[in-house]
Protein backbone atom coordinates (compact mmCIF):
# COMPACT_ATOMS: atom_id res chain seq x y z
CA UNK A 1 0.00 0.00 0.00
CA UNK A 2 1.18 3.75 -1.05
CA UNK A 3 1.77 6.62 1.56
CA UNK A 4 0.34 9.63 0.40
CA UNK A 5 3.95 10.61 -0.67
CA UNK A 6 4.51 7.86 -2.54
CA UNK A 7 0.89 8.08 -4.23
CA UNK A 8 1.69 11.55 -4.88
CA UNK A 9 5.04 11.10 -6.65
CA UNK A 10 3.32 8.07 -8.95
CA UNK A 11 0.43 10.23 -9.57
CA UNK A 12 2.27 13.40 -10.38
CA UNK A 13 4.07 10.70 -12.89
CA UNK A 14 1.37 9.73 -14.28
CA UNK A 15 2.09 5.90 -13.11
CA UNK A 16 -1.04 5.32 -11.16
CA UNK A 17 -4.35 6.27 -11.78
CA UNK A 18 -6.68 7.91 -9.19
CA UNK A 19 -9.17 6.04 -10.05
CA UNK A 20 -7.84 2.81 -9.80
CA UNK A 21 -6.23 3.89 -6.58
CA UNK A 22 -9.81 5.24 -5.40
CA UNK A 23 -11.51 1.74 -6.76
CA UNK A 24 -8.74 -0.64 -5.16
CA UNK A 25 -8.97 1.22 -1.30
CA UNK A 26 -12.90 1.43 -1.49
CA UNK A 27 -12.64 -2.37 -2.00
CA UNK A 28 -10.42 -2.82 0.63
CA UNK A 29 -12.55 -0.97 2.95
CA UNK A 30 -15.50 -2.63 1.87
CA UNK A 31 -14.47 -6.12 2.20
CA UNK A 32 -12.91 -5.49 5.71
CA UNK A 33 -15.26 -3.50 7.47
CA UNK A 34 -17.77 -6.61 8.51
CA UNK A 35 -14.36 -7.38 10.54
CA UNK A 36 -13.02 -3.55 11.92
CA UNK A 37 -16.10 -1.30 11.48
CA UNK A 38 -14.07 1.37 10.69
CA UNK A 39 -16.80 3.00 8.34
CA UNK A 40 -20.49 3.70 9.17
CA UNK A 41 -20.89 5.11 5.84
CA UNK A 42 -19.45 4.95 2.42
CA UNK A 43 -19.54 7.44 -0.44
CA UNK A 44 -18.83 5.38 -3.53
CA UNK A 45 -20.08 7.94 -5.98
CA UNK A 46 -18.94 10.90 -4.39
CA UNK A 47 -15.47 8.82 -4.27
CA UNK A 48 -15.18 7.72 -7.83
CA UNK A 49 -16.92 11.92 -9.40
CA UNK A 50 -13.87 13.16 -7.51
CA UNK A 51 -11.28 10.80 -8.53
CA UNK A 52 -12.19 10.75 -12.30
CA UNK A 53 -12.36 14.83 -12.14
CA UNK A 54 -8.70 14.14 -10.25
CA UNK A 55 -7.35 11.71 -13.01
CA UNK A 56 -9.01 14.75 -15.35
CA UNK A 57 -6.64 17.32 -14.11
CA UNK A 58 -3.84 14.12 -14.05
CA UNK A 59 -3.91 14.31 -17.77
CA UNK A 60 -3.71 17.78 -18.51
CA UNK A 61 -0.49 18.37 -16.22
CA UNK A 62 -3.00 20.86 -13.30
CA UNK A 63 -2.95 18.79 -10.23
CA UNK A 64 -3.24 20.95 -7.90
CA UNK A 65 -0.86 19.50 -5.46
CA UNK A 66 0.41 15.94 -3.30
CA UNK A 67 -3.03 15.40 -2.21
CA UNK A 68 -4.72 15.26 -5.53
CA UNK A 69 -6.22 11.94 -6.14
CA UNK A 70 -5.56 10.65 -2.72
CA UNK A 71 -8.30 8.25 -0.74
CA UNK A 72 -9.56 9.85 2.42
CA UNK A 73 -12.51 9.76 4.66
CA UNK A 74 -13.14 11.88 7.75
CA UNK A 75 -14.92 11.28 11.11
CA UNK A 76 -17.93 11.05 12.00
CA UNK A 77 -18.15 14.78 13.81
CA UNK A 78 -17.14 16.50 10.48
CA UNK A 79 -20.11 17.93 9.23
CA UNK A 80 -20.40 16.51 5.10
CA UNK A 81 -22.68 18.37 2.86
CA UNK A 82 -25.97 16.40 1.78
CA UNK A 83 -24.24 13.15 4.00
CA UNK A 84 -25.17 12.32 7.32
CA UNK A 85 -22.79 13.49 9.62
CA UNK A 86 -24.34 11.91 12.78
CA UNK A 87 -21.58 11.79 15.37
CA UNK A 88 -21.74 7.94 15.53
CA UNK A 89 -25.28 8.79 17.59
CA UNK A 90 -28.59 7.89 17.30
CA UNK A 91 -28.84 11.68 18.33
CA UNK A 92 -28.16 12.91 15.18
CA UNK A 93 -29.23 9.72 13.39
CA UNK A 94 -31.11 12.00 11.07
CA UNK A 95 -28.72 15.19 10.72
CA UNK A 96 -27.90 15.70 7.13
CA UNK A 97 -25.59 19.14 7.13
CA UNK A 98 -26.11 21.24 4.15
CA UNK A 99 -22.33 22.53 3.92
CA UNK A 100 -18.96 20.93 4.35
CA UNK A 101 -17.34 21.71 7.64
CA UNK A 102 -14.10 23.74 6.54
CA UNK A 103 -11.46 21.36 6.69
CA UNK A 104 -13.51 18.63 4.58
CA UNK A 105 -13.76 21.55 2.24
CA UNK A 106 -10.35 22.22 2.10
CA UNK A 107 -9.19 18.72 1.48
CA UNK A 108 -11.78 18.68 -1.24
CA UNK A 109 -10.28 21.64 -2.77
CA UNK A 110 -6.55 20.08 -2.81
CA UNK A 111 -8.26 16.96 -4.77
CA UNK A 112 -8.45 14.41 -2.10
CA UNK A 113 -11.18 11.46 -2.50
CA UNK A 114 -13.66 11.37 0.09
CA UNK A 115 -14.40 7.22 0.74
CA UNK A 116 -16.65 7.79 3.23
CA UNK A 117 -17.33 8.75 7.05
CA UNK A 118 -15.32 7.24 10.04
CA UNK A 119 -16.68 5.72 12.72
CA UNK A 120 -16.32 7.10 16.15
CA UNK A 121 -16.97 7.41 20.19
CA UNK A 122 -20.41 9.11 20.41
CA UNK A 123 -19.92 12.86 19.87
CA UNK A 124 -16.30 11.94 20.61
CA UNK A 125 -16.43 10.73 24.09
CA UNK A 126 -18.85 8.39 24.55
CA UNK A 127 -16.98 4.72 23.56
CA UNK A 128 -16.14 2.00 23.02
CA UNK A 129 -19.86 1.20 23.14
CA UNK A 130 -22.39 -1.20 21.83
CA UNK A 131 -25.73 -0.18 22.39
CA UNK A 132 -25.52 2.64 19.27
CA UNK A 133 -26.33 2.54 15.72
CA UNK A 134 -23.03 1.04 14.48
CA UNK A 135 -20.87 -1.33 16.20
CA UNK A 136 -17.22 0.52 17.66
CA UNK A 137 -14.24 0.07 15.61
CA UNK A 138 -11.62 -2.74 16.16
CA UNK A 139 -8.06 -2.52 15.76
CA UNK A 140 -6.23 -4.14 12.45
CA UNK A 141 -3.89 -5.59 14.82
CA UNK A 142 -5.86 -8.00 16.56
CA UNK A 143 -9.65 -7.13 16.29
CA UNK A 144 -10.33 -8.10 19.62
CA UNK A 145 -8.31 -5.53 20.41
CA UNK A 146 -8.84 -1.62 21.18
CA UNK A 147 -8.51 0.81 18.57
CA UNK A 148 -8.26 4.41 21.19
CA UNK A 149 -10.77 6.73 20.96
CA UNK A 150 -12.36 8.74 20.09
CA UNK A 151 -10.75 8.97 16.15
CA UNK A 152 -11.20 5.34 16.46
CA UNK A 153 -12.61 4.29 12.66
CA UNK A 154 -9.80 6.80 11.84
CA UNK A 155 -7.14 4.83 13.41
CA UNK A 156 -8.08 1.57 12.52
CA UNK A 157 -8.96 2.37 8.62
CA UNK A 158 -5.36 4.29 8.03
CA UNK A 159 -3.02 1.18 9.49
CA UNK A 160 -5.23 -1.54 7.56
CA UNK A 161 -4.41 1.01 4.24
CA UNK A 162 -7.76 1.11 3.34
CA UNK A 163 -7.34 5.26 3.55
CA UNK A 164 -4.05 6.84 2.64
CA UNK A 165 -5.32 9.22 5.44
CA UNK A 166 -8.32 10.84 7.70
CA UNK A 167 -9.07 13.42 10.02
CA UNK A 168 -9.28 13.42 13.41
CA UNK A 169 -10.23 15.72 16.32
CA UNK A 170 -8.55 15.63 19.59
CA UNK A 171 -10.09 17.31 23.00
CA UNK A 172 -8.05 14.53 25.33
CA UNK A 173 -6.15 12.91 23.38
CA UNK A 174 -8.35 11.20 20.76
CA UNK A 175 -6.11 11.90 17.81
CA UNK A 176 -2.18 10.74 19.84
CA UNK A 177 -4.24 7.53 21.62
CA UNK A 178 -5.49 5.51 17.79
CA UNK A 179 -2.23 6.63 16.65
CA UNK A 180 -0.22 4.96 19.61
CA UNK A 181 -2.57 1.91 19.57
CA UNK A 182 -2.70 1.52 16.10
CA UNK A 183 0.71 1.63 15.13
CA UNK A 184 0.21 5.02 12.98
CA UNK A 185 1.26 9.00 13.09
CA UNK A 186 -1.11 11.16 14.22
CA UNK A 187 -0.77 15.10 15.11
CA UNK A 188 -2.62 16.98 17.51
CA UNK A 189 -2.25 20.93 15.89
CA UNK A 190 -1.48 23.73 17.89
CA UNK A 191 -4.77 25.08 19.64
CA UNK A 192 -6.12 27.03 17.00
CA UNK A 193 -4.10 26.38 14.26
CA UNK A 194 -6.82 24.57 12.20
CA UNK A 195 -10.73 25.54 11.93
CA UNK A 196 -13.13 23.86 14.15
CA UNK A 197 -16.24 25.40 11.87
CA UNK A 198 -18.69 22.31 11.18
CA UNK A 199 -16.74 19.88 13.30
CA UNK A 200 -19.32 18.23 15.97
CA UNK A 201 -17.81 20.00 19.31
CA UNK A 202 -16.98 18.76 22.51
CA UNK A 203 -14.92 21.16 24.46
CA UNK A 204 -14.79 24.85 23.19
CA UNK A 205 -11.46 25.24 25.21
CA UNK A 206 -9.82 21.94 24.18
CA UNK A 207 -11.15 20.86 21.01
CA UNK A 208 -8.38 20.56 18.26
CA UNK A 209 -8.93 19.11 14.58
CA UNK A 210 -6.35 17.36 13.19
CA UNK A 211 -5.08 14.03 10.58
CA UNK A 212 -3.80 11.12 11.21
CA UNK A 213 -1.84 8.85 8.50
CA UNK A 214 0.99 6.08 7.80
CA UNK A 215 3.79 8.09 8.19
CA UNK A 216 4.96 11.22 9.65
CA UNK A 217 5.26 12.85 6.10
CA UNK A 218 1.50 12.33 5.53
CA UNK A 219 0.31 14.19 8.48
CA UNK A 220 2.41 16.77 7.79
CA UNK A 221 1.33 17.04 3.91
CA UNK A 222 -2.42 16.67 5.39
CA UNK A 223 -1.61 19.37 7.52
CA UNK A 224 -0.72 21.61 5.13
CA UNK A 225 -3.75 21.31 3.31
CA UNK A 226 -6.08 21.98 6.85
CA UNK A 227 -4.15 25.21 8.45
CA UNK A 228 -5.20 28.88 7.99
CA UNK A 229 -7.03 31.21 9.68
CA UNK A 230 -10.86 30.68 9.46
CA UNK A 231 -12.74 34.13 10.77
CA UNK A 232 -15.94 31.88 11.02
CA UNK A 233 -14.18 29.91 13.96
CA UNK A 234 -13.32 32.05 16.99
CA UNK A 235 -10.81 29.88 18.21
CA UNK A 236 -9.16 30.45 15.21
CA UNK A 237 -5.46 32.00 15.33
CA UNK A 238 -4.89 34.97 12.64
CA UNK A 239 -1.31 34.47 11.58
CA UNK A 240 0.70 33.93 8.43
CA UNK A 241 -0.40 29.81 7.62
CA UNK A 242 2.85 27.79 8.66
CA UNK A 243 5.49 26.46 6.16
CA UNK A 244 5.08 22.72 7.30
CA UNK A 245 6.86 21.16 4.77
CA UNK A 246 10.37 22.69 3.70
CA UNK A 247 12.30 21.93 6.73
CA UNK A 248 10.69 18.53 7.23
CA UNK A 249 13.98 16.91 6.22
CA UNK A 250 16.80 18.51 8.13
CA UNK A 251 17.16 16.82 11.04
CA UNK A 252 17.19 17.38 14.84
CA UNK A 253 20.99 18.12 15.19
CA UNK A 254 21.25 20.67 17.90
CA UNK A 255 17.53 20.76 19.03
CA UNK A 256 17.35 20.00 22.42
CA UNK A 257 14.57 17.19 24.09
CA UNK A 258 13.33 17.44 27.48
CA UNK A 259 12.40 13.72 28.53
CA UNK A 260 9.31 13.91 31.07
CA UNK A 261 10.81 10.90 32.77
CA UNK A 262 8.67 11.14 36.17
CA UNK A 263 5.05 11.28 33.68
CA UNK A 264 5.69 7.49 32.49
CA UNK A 265 8.05 6.56 34.73
CA UNK A 266 6.55 7.17 38.39
CA UNK A 267 3.59 8.87 37.99
CA UNK A 268 1.82 6.28 36.03
CA UNK A 269 4.31 3.43 34.95
CA UNK A 270 4.14 2.32 31.45
CA UNK A 271 4.44 -1.32 29.74
CA UNK A 272 7.96 -2.87 29.81
CA UNK A 273 7.34 -2.09 25.62
CA UNK A 274 6.17 1.49 26.01
CA UNK A 275 9.20 2.37 28.25
CA UNK A 276 11.42 0.61 25.69
CA UNK A 277 10.34 2.58 22.93
CA UNK A 278 10.50 6.05 24.49
CA UNK A 279 13.49 5.33 25.46
CA UNK A 280 14.56 4.40 21.51
CA UNK A 281 13.23 7.69 20.65
CA UNK A 282 15.36 9.48 22.40
CA UNK A 283 18.22 7.19 21.54
CA UNK A 284 17.78 7.72 18.26
CA UNK A 285 17.57 11.29 17.99
CA UNK A 286 20.32 11.46 19.83
CA UNK A 287 22.17 9.84 17.88
CA UNK A 288 21.24 12.12 15.09
CA UNK A 289 22.44 15.20 16.83
CA UNK A 290 19.85 16.34 19.06
CA UNK A 291 20.86 17.12 22.59
CA UNK A 292 18.85 14.70 25.49
CA UNK A 293 17.48 15.94 28.81
CA UNK A 294 15.11 15.57 31.73
CA UNK A 295 12.67 17.89 32.58
CA UNK A 296 10.32 17.81 35.40
CA UNK A 297 6.34 19.07 35.11
CA UNK A 298 3.89 19.38 37.37
CA UNK A 299 2.72 15.76 38.42
CA UNK A 300 0.63 14.26 35.20
CA UNK A 301 -2.28 14.05 37.88
CA UNK A 302 -2.74 17.60 38.29
CA UNK A 303 -3.12 17.57 34.80
CA UNK A 304 -5.92 15.04 34.47
CA UNK A 305 -7.69 16.51 36.86
CA UNK A 306 -7.92 19.93 35.69
CA UNK A 307 -8.44 18.74 32.27
CA UNK A 308 -10.80 16.19 32.50
CA UNK A 309 -13.07 18.70 34.72
CA UNK A 310 -13.11 20.83 31.95
CA UNK A 311 -13.48 18.74 29.22
CA UNK A 312 -16.52 17.14 31.36
CA UNK A 313 -18.26 20.84 32.14
CA UNK A 314 -17.93 21.59 28.57
CA UNK A 315 -19.25 18.48 27.28
CA UNK A 316 -22.49 18.92 29.30
CA UNK A 317 -22.52 22.78 28.12
CA UNK A 318 -22.87 21.44 24.77
CA UNK A 319 -25.27 17.99 25.23
CA UNK A 320 -27.49 19.83 27.53
CA UNK A 321 -29.89 20.66 25.59
CA UNK A 322 -30.36 17.64 24.05
CA UNK A 323 -30.39 15.66 27.36
CA UNK A 324 -33.07 17.30 28.41
CA UNK A 325 -35.28 15.94 25.17
CA UNK A 326 -33.46 13.42 24.12
CA UNK A 327 -31.79 11.37 27.12
CA UNK A 328 -32.28 7.70 26.42
CA UNK A 329 -31.06 8.66 22.73
CA UNK A 330 -27.99 8.43 24.07
CA UNK A 331 -25.81 5.19 24.46
CA UNK A 332 -24.93 4.26 28.27
CA UNK A 333 -21.44 5.34 28.47
CA UNK A 334 -21.96 8.57 27.38
CA UNK A 335 -25.19 9.50 28.85
CA UNK A 336 -23.48 8.17 32.14
CA UNK A 337 -20.60 9.91 31.55
CA UNK A 338 -22.57 13.73 30.93
CA UNK A 339 -24.65 13.07 34.32
CA UNK A 340 -21.83 13.38 36.29
CA UNK A 341 -20.53 16.54 34.28
CA UNK A 342 -23.88 17.94 34.94
CA UNK A 343 -23.20 17.91 38.93
CA UNK A 344 -19.59 20.28 38.31
CA UNK A 345 -20.05 23.30 39.85
CA UNK A 346 -19.11 27.01 38.85
CA UNK A 347 -16.47 26.88 41.38
CA UNK A 348 -14.78 23.35 40.44
CA UNK A 349 -15.31 25.27 36.69
CA UNK A 350 -13.40 28.14 37.73
CA UNK A 351 -10.54 26.61 40.53
CA UNK A 352 -10.14 24.05 37.20
CA UNK A 353 -9.42 26.72 35.21
CA UNK A 354 -7.12 28.49 37.20
CA UNK A 355 -5.15 25.74 37.95
CA UNK A 356 -4.65 25.25 34.65
CA UNK A 357 -3.17 28.49 34.06
CA UNK A 358 -0.87 27.79 36.73
CA UNK A 359 0.32 24.28 34.35
CA UNK A 360 0.35 26.24 31.20
CA UNK A 361 3.00 28.46 32.88
CA UNK A 362 4.91 25.67 34.80
CA UNK A 363 5.29 23.94 31.34
CA UNK A 364 6.23 27.30 29.40
CA UNK A 365 8.68 27.65 32.17
CA UNK A 366 9.88 24.30 31.21
CA UNK A 367 10.16 25.13 27.55
CA UNK A 368 12.28 27.86 27.61
CA UNK A 369 15.20 25.66 28.04
CA UNK A 370 13.94 22.80 25.22
CA UNK A 371 12.53 22.53 22.21
CA UNK A 372 10.48 19.99 22.08
CA UNK A 373 9.55 17.40 25.12
CA UNK A 374 9.21 13.36 24.84
CA UNK A 375 6.84 10.98 26.98
CA UNK A 376 4.54 8.34 25.89
CA UNK A 377 1.12 8.76 24.54
CA UNK A 378 -0.66 5.30 26.00
CA UNK A 379 0.34 3.58 29.37
CA UNK A 380 0.59 0.31 27.27
CA UNK A 381 -0.65 -2.15 23.84
CA UNK A 382 -4.00 -1.98 23.06
CA UNK A 383 -6.43 -3.96 25.95
CA UNK A 384 -8.96 -6.08 24.62
CA UNK A 385 -12.04 -3.81 23.92
CA UNK A 386 -14.39 -5.62 26.23
CA UNK A 387 -11.66 -4.33 28.75
CA UNK A 388 -12.27 -0.62 28.69
CA UNK A 389 -14.78 0.68 30.80
CA UNK A 390 -17.18 3.43 31.43
CA UNK A 391 -15.03 5.31 33.03
CA UNK A 392 -11.61 4.48 31.98
CA UNK A 393 -10.74 8.43 31.10
CA UNK A 394 -10.99 8.91 34.85
CA UNK A 395 -9.36 5.53 36.24
CA UNK A 396 -6.20 6.35 35.73
CA UNK A 397 -3.99 9.18 34.43
CA UNK A 398 -3.70 9.79 30.80
CA UNK A 399 -0.53 11.35 28.92
CA UNK A 400 -1.96 13.38 26.32
CA UNK A 401 -4.49 15.82 28.15
CA UNK A 402 -1.85 17.75 29.41
CA UNK A 403 -1.03 19.62 25.89
CA UNK A 404 -4.95 19.48 25.13
CA UNK A 405 -4.48 22.11 28.43
CA UNK A 406 -1.28 24.23 27.10
CA UNK A 407 -2.52 24.12 23.80
CA UNK A 408 0.90 23.16 22.22
CA UNK A 409 1.33 20.57 19.38
CA UNK A 410 1.96 17.13 19.88
CA UNK A 411 2.84 13.74 17.84
CA UNK A 412 2.58 10.56 18.39
CA UNK A 413 4.74 8.22 16.33
CA UNK A 414 5.10 4.35 16.51
CA UNK A 415 8.20 3.39 18.67
CA UNK A 416 7.70 -0.21 18.52
CA UNK A 417 5.79 -3.60 18.99
CA UNK A 418 5.32 -5.00 21.85
CA UNK A 419 3.11 -7.69 23.85
CA UNK A 420 1.40 -9.90 20.84
CA UNK A 421 2.80 -7.94 17.96
CA UNK A 422 0.84 -4.94 19.42
CA UNK A 423 2.10 -1.64 18.00
CA UNK A 424 3.16 1.27 21.11
CA UNK A 425 3.55 4.76 20.06
CA UNK A 426 5.71 7.91 21.91
CA UNK A 427 4.59 11.23 22.09
CA UNK A 428 6.79 14.37 21.02
CA UNK A 429 5.38 17.28 21.79
CA UNK A 430 6.59 21.61 21.08
CA UNK A 431 6.23 24.85 21.39
CA UNK A 432 2.34 26.90 20.18
CA UNK A 433 2.88 27.26 16.74
CA UNK A 434 6.00 25.49 16.55
CA UNK A 435 4.54 22.59 14.74
CA UNK A 436 6.82 22.01 11.72
CA UNK A 437 9.99 21.68 14.87
CA UNK A 438 7.26 18.55 15.93
CA UNK A 439 6.92 17.48 12.70
CA UNK A 440 11.03 17.40 11.73
CA UNK A 441 11.82 15.68 14.77
CA UNK A 442 9.00 13.06 13.77
CA UNK A 443 10.26 12.44 10.75
CA UNK A 444 14.02 12.17 11.56
CA UNK A 445 13.30 9.20 14.10
CA UNK A 446 10.42 7.39 11.85
CA UNK A 447 13.05 7.86 9.25
CA UNK A 448 15.62 6.09 10.87
CA UNK A 449 13.61 3.48 12.26
CA UNK A 450 12.29 0.40 11.07
CA UNK A 451 9.05 0.51 12.13
CA UNK A 452 7.17 1.46 9.31
CA UNK A 453 8.39 -1.92 6.98
CA UNK A 454 5.32 -3.71 8.29
CA UNK A 455 1.26 -3.29 8.36
CA UNK A 456 -1.06 -5.50 9.75
CA UNK A 457 -3.10 -8.12 8.24
CA UNK A 458 -6.52 -8.07 8.71
CA UNK A 459 -8.60 -11.31 8.66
Amino acid sequence: MHTIAQAAQQIAAKKISPVELTKTCLAKAEAENPILHAFIRFTPEIALAQAQAAEARQMAGTLRGPLDGIPIAHKDIYETAGVPTTGHSRVLIDHVPTADAAVVRMWSDAGAVTLGKLATHEFAWGGPSFDLPWPPARNPWDVSRFTGGSSSGTGAAVASGSILGGTGSDTGGSIRGPAALCGIAGIKPTYGLCSRTGVLPLSQSLDTTGPLAWTVEDCALLLDAMTGHDPTDPSSANRPKPDLLSGLNNGVKGLRIGVIRHFHEDDFAVSPATATGIAHVAETLRSLGAEIQEVTLPPLADFNAAGWLILAADAFAVHEPWMRTKLRDYGEILRDRLALAATITAADYLNAQRRRRELCDAVAATMRGCDLLLTAAQPSEAKPIEQVGKWASFEAPNFTIPFNLTGQPALTVCSGLGEGGMPVGAQLIGRPFEDATVLRAGQAYETASPWRGRRPVVG
